[in-house]
């Protein structure tokens, strides 16, 4: 039972890491969708686009079996980046989206719409995605990807529920862009730590020495 209660925090926490803007999008379509957008339109949409970066993730768990899982491992260092590169640049997302996301928020609010919108703010996903999935077992990755579509739901109903409340909004808005850098390096150091990728970067070291 032990990789079940790993599988699900690592699911939790990499979700949460890599969703957090996420739920101020949906707060914002919820918030100003035409009369003729059902809340089932929003929802439908957010599934399409995080399948779809689902999907392409997907690449890393099926490469191991061409290439050592060691190897893949190493691709820990790009949530680990990710991390870094949000927390050097926190003080910047005061907003919670960019420029490019608001444009698309101001659209209509369809199912197309919405899916791009996710698609398209999903960068940071694939790359933290890939590793994790690659270096996951069979059962493990079902599970996570379990707990993934399973908090999608939930996300779908916060944003639901956080556009009629601005003042929880703002507050996860100042606190989220701190706690997310950490918990990406956390994540990448497991991925390096699980794979085995650290025993063989320090077995690169000792043979070089």
């Amino acid at each position: 039972m032990d990789w079940l209660i790993r599988a699900v925090v690592t699911g939790v926490t990499s979700f949460a890491a890599t969703n957090i803007d996420d739920i101020f999008v949906l707060m914002l379509f919820f918030g100003q969708r035409e009369k003729s957008v059902r809340g089932w339109h929003i929802v439908l949409g957010q599934y399409l686009g995080f399948t779809a970066l689902v999907a392409i993730s997907l690449i890393g768990y099926f490469a191991r079996y061409i290439a050592p899982r060691e190897w893949i491992g190493l691709l820990g260092f790009l949530p680990m980046a990710i991390g870094v590169k949000k927390l050097l640049e926190w003080k910047k997302s005061q907003d919670g989206m960019s420029g490019d996301e608001a444009a698309g928020i101001n659209a209509a609010s369809s199912v197309s719409t919405v899916a791009a919108v996710t698609f398209a703010n999903g960068a940071d996903n694939i790359g933290i995605y890939t590793p994790l999935f690659a270096s996951s077992e069979y059962k493990e990755l079902l599970t996570i990807l379990t707990v993934f579509f399973t908090l999608l739901a939930v996300w779908c109903a916060a944003g639901y529920y956080l556009s009629r409340h601005p003042f929880i909004a703002r507050t996860l808005d100042r606190s989220g862009h701190l706690i997310v850098p950490f918990v990406l390096i956390g994540l990448g150091l497991f991925i390096l730590y699980e794979s085995g990728a650290l025993k063989f970067l320090n077995g690169l070291l000792m043979g070089a020495t």
